[in-house]
Formats: C-alpha cells, sequence, structure tokens
C-alpha cells in the first residue's frame, strides 16, 4: 500500500485554510467512514459528500472544493466518465479515484492518472478488517493533506502571479526543461560528483505521481535497458503492479514484469516490485538474483525503495545508478546515502515537475544527489551517464 510518511510538520496551506474535500461515493458506509475521519483533521474538512459523479459534476462550481475522493463504480455517472467533467470545470481541482482492488478497477485508475487525476486509493474489501481500514485511512488522509496543500499553494501562485497557469504551483517550463527568465531563481542544492565506477544496474523508487512518471521516463531509456537491467519499486498494492508492469512493457517496447522470488536478472529487462512484498536483490554465484521480502513495511510502505537500494550495494558495490522519482514521504534517502557512500550515484527529479517533491526533496536536501533534474531532463542524463559520460 502506498503510504507515505507522516512527516513532523503537517503541510499547511499558506493561507492557514483547511483543505475543502467533496467525497463522492455510492455507499453511505464508505461516504460515513471517510466523512468522519477528514472531520477528524484539523487541517481539512468535508464540504460535500454525494452519492453519484452526476451530482459532483453538477454541484462543484458551487461547493468549490480543493480535492474530491471519486469513487469509480456509481450510478448515473462512474468515476471515470466524471473525472473529465468535473476538471473542465476547476482545472486546478485534486481529483484522488477510489476503488476496491480488482484488475478491472486498476486498469481505470491509472486510466484516471492519465485523464487527469492527482493520485489513486485502494478501498480495502471489508471496513470490518481494523488493519486494512487504519491503512486506508492513514493512506487517504495522506493523500488529501499533500496534494490538497499543494492545491492550496497553487491558487496562492495563480493569484500572485498571472503567469502561471491554473493548477500549476511551478515556473512554467518550456520544451527545453528551463524555466522562463521571469521565474525565480532555482533553489540551489549541494551536487555530488557521479560515482567513478561505471553503472552496471538502473534502480528507480517512485510513489504518488509515479506511473505517469515512469511512463515518460521508460519510452525515453531503451538504449539503457537494451545493455542494462532496470530494477523499480513503485509504491502500490497488489494488482496495481500488475497492471502497471504491462504498461511499462507497452511503453518501453522492452520486457517488463513483476519480479519473481529467485530469478537471475538480466540486462533488457525492467523488474517491478510487486504490490505487498519488498523487493531486495541478492548475490547466487555468479549471478544477481531478485529476492522478495515479506516482511514488515518499511518507511509505512510494502514495498519501499530503501530495501531494494541499500540490498543492491552487497551485489553492484558502487556501481549503481539510482533515480528518486516523485512521490511523498522520504523513502529512498537512507539507501541512496548508503548507496553513496559506497560510490554509485544518486539522481533526483526536480519539484518542478514532481506531483509530490517529498522523496526526490529528501535526497536533494540531504546533499547526495549527482543531480537534481526536471522529468524531462532524467532520460537525456541516464543516456549518457550508462554510455560513459562521467560529466
Amino acid at each position: 500500500m502506498s503510504v507515505a510518511l507522516t512527516s513532523a510538520a503537517t503541510p499547511t496551506s499558506p493561507r492557514t485554510e483547511k483543505v475543502r474535500v467533496m467525497v463522492v461515493d455510492d455507499s453511505v458506509v464508505i461516504r460515513g467512514m471517510i466523512s468522519r475521519w477528514i472531520g477528524a483533521e484539523p487541517d481539512m474538512e468535508v464540504v460535500a459528500s454525494l452519492r453519484t459523479g452526476l451530482d459532483a459534476v453538477n454541484q462543484l462550481q458551487r461547493i468549490n472544493p480543493d480535492v474530491a475522493v471519486l469513487d469509480i463504480e456509481m450510478p448515473d455517472l462512474d468515476g471515470i466518465s466524471a473525472l473529465p467533467q468535473l476538471l473542465a470545470k476547476k482545472r486546478d481541482l485534486v481529483v484522488i479515484m477510489a476503488s476496491t482492488l480488482t484488475r478491472r478497477n486498476a486498469e481505470i485508475s491509472l486510466k484516471a492518472l492519465s485523464l487527469g487525476a492527482s493520485d489513486y486509493i485502494p478501498k480495502p474489501e471489508s471496513t470490518r478488517e481494523a488493519t486494512a481500514a487504519e491503512t486506508f485511512r492513514h493512506d487517504l488522509i495522506q493523500k488529501i493533506r499533500h496534494l490538497g496543500a499543494k492545491a492550496r499553494r497553487n491558487a496562492v501562485s495563480s493569484t500572485a502571479s498571472p503567469t502561471l497557469a491554473p493548477g500549476h504551483d511551478r515556473p512554467r517550463v518550456t520544451a527545453a526543461g528551463a524555466a522562463p527568465a521571469s521565474a525565480a531563481a532555482p533553489v540551489q542544492f549541494v551536487r555530488r560528483q557521479l560515482g567513478l565506477m561505471p553503472p552496471k544496474v538502473l534502480l528507480i523508487g517512485s510513489s504518488t505521481g509515479g506511473p505517469q512518471a515512469l511512463m515518460a521516463l521508460v519510452a525515453e531509456i531503451g538504449p539503457v535497458i537494451d545493455r542494462f537491467p532496470v530494477l523499480i519499486t513503485q509504491h502500490m498494492p497488489p494488482t496495481f503492479t500488475t497492471i502497471l508492469a504491462e504498461h511499462l512493457a507497452r511503453t518501453s517496447k522492452r520486457p517488463a514484469h513483476e519480479a519473481v522470488d529467485g530469478e537471475v536478472i538480466k540486462a533488457g529487462q525492467i523488474y517491478l516490485a510487486p504490490g505487498g512484498r519488498h523487493m531486495r536483490v541478492a548475490r547466487q554465484g555468479i549471478h544477481a538474483v531478485i529476492a522478495l521480502d515479506d516482511g514488515p513495511p518499511v518507511n509505512f510502505c510494502k514495498p519501499a525503495v530503501d530495501p531494494m537500494f541499500i540490498s543492491a550495494i552487497e551485489v553492484w558495490q558502487g556501481s549503481i545508478m539510482s533515480l528518486i522519482l516523485t512521490g511523498m514521504g522520504s523513502d529512498g534517502m537512507r539507501g541512496g546515502k548508503e548507496i553513496v557512500a559506497a560510490g554509485g550515484s544518486v539522481i533526483a527529479q526536480d519539484e518542478a515537475t514532481s506531483v509530490v517533491w517529498g522523496m526526490p526533496g529528501a535526497a536533494a536536501n540531504a546533499g547526495i544527489c549527482a543531480a537534481v533534474l526536471p522529468l524531462n531532463q532524467i532520460a537525456p542524463k541516464l543516456v549518457r551517464v550508462f554510455s560513459g559520460d562521467r560529466s
């Protein structure tokens, strides 16, 4: 489950207003439960609890929420049909798709991300199971809190600067990935030199916003995949990772699949950590192999990025290139530190192109990155590095 670390400081709006949440679900039980959870939080409030997507579309402008928690399966107008209509009326609306863990709903949730949804959350099959309900609550509240706070910053930025389009809390980025001259100067981070040893593997960690970022990335790093193995840990539940692996294969035009315990790691393959299990690597004779782990969550996540990063050091020592993409929390930062200490390298996605700058921000602020780059500059950089360019 993609549950982020609870930060010591709760993100709050610059205007200290509560995040306004609209809950849309045909189940009165789910609506009531989610509304109670949100009502118990000091920085958010439920401004509407609606039964159908049609109700949400018709009442959106009157309600004016920051965040909509949108069920997929509803009468009159389902979630995937309501989504584009909601975004057409309020471009900067944060939409979190909610669905049960079925293959069909996983497919729909990933499609929703491509249509403009900010994130998704799998609903437990039964809310009577205490552990499942608590995980769902924690995950949902964190998503609303972080994405909602960003939505409020968007509103402030667009009001303060007419040059910023609604829905973006960042300087506009040109095709080359550079902000216009009128944008504020970018924050400077301590940069480390790339590791001296040529990389033999690419490790990628991601969470909120990760599926979209991964699709864009794998489409452009074919030369890297062809010559080196690529291992990915995306915070995601079972079934969703099955669908994501299929999408990665289609997008990259290279073999991609959920990793299997004990399989030999080979160049030309993309290995995705299966939902609900940590993906580590181990040495077996002359081969590097996948070692799946059913241990407890790490950084509130399972799968988590740190176990993959840290275990890889024993196999490839300093010949590791690691990449931390958009996501909540700080997963990957500790493992990234150990990779750098072993002689490897870390690259992080920049704040401007991240849906949530938690994981990459933690790495950047820790001073462990060789580069902090917009998403569209990461693939060219990786291709150059894996071709021997150490600059």
